[in-house]
């Protein structure tokens, strides 16, 4: 395991920085091609230690850095992990990169349900990575899940992340277009969850390099407004909800008002536009009947 004095670690870091990108990015980098996390650099200052170990070797972070730098591919696929709330995940290009934003998913499900012990079934429709899912059957060892995704691909790293992060075997994966998989299940959800591609295309046009270049494009896209999916969801819903279950949609930014308006015509009722940490609606949120 290669050992290096913190201060030259340290200039080696600023270096890397001055060439571009981020400190979140390199953190990442660090961290899980490294082994050495931000808590790991601080409690080495606390205790003055002089030496650090790393996983690998400064050539070979460099390298991955500068690859990073000059495709601008994410740095997430090039580790072939992210962190999403206290989860490690493994990802690659077959899966959508999550977003800290989608975190706050968990959060509004916790402030519907509390800590009640009683069993819930609970869908998410597009698991990707798997992180909704993982993060709530984790939190909710009682409740029964299934996760579904249109890409055998995806499935299998959501699978994967599963295994990985935890014990339980309360969660289930399968393969399909939205609620296609869940037929044998109609009028049985107390809870369903879905962050689908709703990206309108003009938009999707005009996204970053490193997120139209590299990330799956069926999971961003959602036709020319944007909501093609965010309707399709909504309207087979009542279908697999149980009466007073709960649908937890995400959707752009500027289209809470309009899902909105979907839910109510659908019959749901309790309809509400959630606020991410920037004050943006980003979540929008009804009860079947």
């Amino acid at each position: 395991m290669p050992s290096i004095s913190v201060k030259e670690f340290l200039f080696w870091k600023k270096t890397q920085l001055s060439k571009g990108g981020d400190h979140q990015s390199l953190a990442l980098l660090l961290d899980s091609a490294g082994g050495i996390s931000n808590s790991d650099l601080n409690l080495s200052r606390i205790k003055s230690r002089e030496h650090l170990y790393l996983r690998k070797n400064l050539d070979y972070l460099e390298s991955i850095w500068e690859d990073h730098l000059l495709s601008s591919s994410p740095i997430q696929y090039l580790c072939g992990i992210t962190f999403w709330r206290d989860l490690k995940l493994k990802v690659t290009d077959k899966v959508l990169i999550p977003r800290p934003e989608s975190e706050l998913i968990v959060d509004i499900v916790f402030k519907i349900f509390g800590k009640k012990p009683q069993k819930v079934f609970f869908a998410e429709l597009g698991t990707g990575s798997g992180a909704i899912s993982i993060a709530l059957a984790l939190k909710y060892p009682l409740w029964d899940g299934i996760a579904t995704d249109i890409d055998q691909d995806a499935l299998e790293i959501a699978t994967k992340n599963y295994i990985n992060s935890s014990k339980h075997s309360n969660l289930k994966f399968f393969c399909g277009h939205w609620w296609t998989p869940l037929e044998s299940y109609k009028g049985k959800l107390d809870l369903a969850i879905s962050n689908p591609p709703y990206i309108p295309q003009d938009t999707y046009e005009k996204l970053p390099k490193e997120v139209k270049n590299f990330e799956p494009k069926i999971a961003l896209l959602g036709g020319e407004d944007g909501l093609k999916h965010i309707r399709e969801i909504i309207q087979n819903a009542p279908l697999f909800l149980r009466e007073k279950g709960w649908l937890i949609l995400e959707n752009h930014y500027d289209q809470g008002e309009k899902v909105k308006q979907l839910l109510i015509k659908n019959k749901f009722k309790a309809v509400e536009i959630v606020n991410d940490l920037s004050g943006v609606g980003r979540f929008t949120i009804g009860r079947y009947k």
